[in-house]
């Protein structure tokens, strides 16, 4: 199997890699042991794919069509994995092998270039809504799961080292988390990562879940990076603010979540993600998170 990863998922990797992880290098022998041991026909490599996965479409030894996913150990596949096992296909793409060796998922096989992004703002936002509700369940009992306090408590290590033009976003994005978890109103399995682009057609149902990077905590949480979707039509919107005022009160209302705590959230995800894209050297990007989060 010889081919060449695709260039979004390289740059993607090359900014998160630490020293010595030579796994894009190592991807083509990765990809090649994992169709031979199950014994997969490829079809095709997905482009431009994920930041974090080398998404391959196959098709197993009886003809039926599947995804092979593989990602590095920072992915945190083994997450993935049991993520996709406790929602047992309510929500989110069905797991096809119980294990996640090498770093290797064995997925059922969605409508890959259809996701609900395509449908008209509005339908989309609805659609991606309703399918976010089916995945908050109640996390296993002996979950190993990140909870939303470890997860963020790390991003709010490296975002207090961010320069002084951003401090103020910064300060306010801080002051937020501490506060909204104080009291977490509940504890759910969330997505992790959850936006338009996560939820693809499929053919047991019309729209599920992909590509969680799952976390345990308060709904609002997950909800809250659903918020910014589309952010560069928003900020180029002279009425941006407002529609993303109008869009947490429909999302928090729909999905009756408390509306400040979605705001809150919303701000240290977009604080936080501006903050990262600073300091990998993606200023564009950075200006859109920030102007958006200045807004809530």
């Amino acid at each position: 199997m010889a081919f060449e990863p695709p260039q979004r998922l390289v740059r993607a990797l090359g900014e998160s890699a630490p020293g010595g992880d030579d796994w894009v290098e190592r991807l083509p022998e990765i990809a090649e042991q994992a169709v031979a041991l199950r014994e997969l026909t490829v079809e095709r490599v997905q482009v431009p794919g994920g930041r974090s996965s080398l998404v391959v479409l196959v098709r197993r030894a009886d003809g039926t069509p599947a995804v092979l996913k593989l990602a590095p150990a920072r992915a945190r596949p083994e997450s993935e994995r049991a993520a996709l096992a406790h929602w047992d296909g309510r929500g989110a793409v069905q797991l096809l092998e119980p294990f996640a060796a090498e770093g290797a998922l064995l997925l059922e096989r969605l409508h890959p270039d259809v996701s609900v992004r395509s449908l008209p703002e509005a339908k989309a936002l609805l659609e991606a809504a309703g399918a976010l509700r089916r995945l908050w369940v109640e996390p296993p009992g002996d979950h190993v799961f990140e909870t939303v306090a470890e997860r963020t408590g790390r991003q709010a290590s490296v975002m207090r080292g961010a320069s002084a033009e951003v401090a103020g976003l910064v300060s306010a994005a801080l002051e937020a988390r501490e506060s909204l978890l104080a009291a977490p109103p509940e504890e759910r399995l969330l997505h992790g990562t959850f936006r338009q682009s996560k939820v693809l057609s499929g053919v047991r149902s019309p729209w599920l879940a992909v590509g969680p990077d799952p976390v345990v905590g308060e709904c609002a949480f997950d909800l809250a990076r659903l918020v910014r979707d589309r952010v560069e039509d928003l900020i180029a919107s002279p009425s941006g603010a407002a529609t993303t005022r109008r869009r947490i009160k429909r999302l928090a209302e729909s999905l009756e979540v408390d509306q400040e705590r979605l705001r809150g959230w919303t701000l240290f995800r977009a604080v936080e993600s501006g903050v990262r894209a600073l300091r990998v050297g993606r200023p564009k990007d950075a200006e859109l998170l920030l102007e958006f989060a200045g807004w809530l």
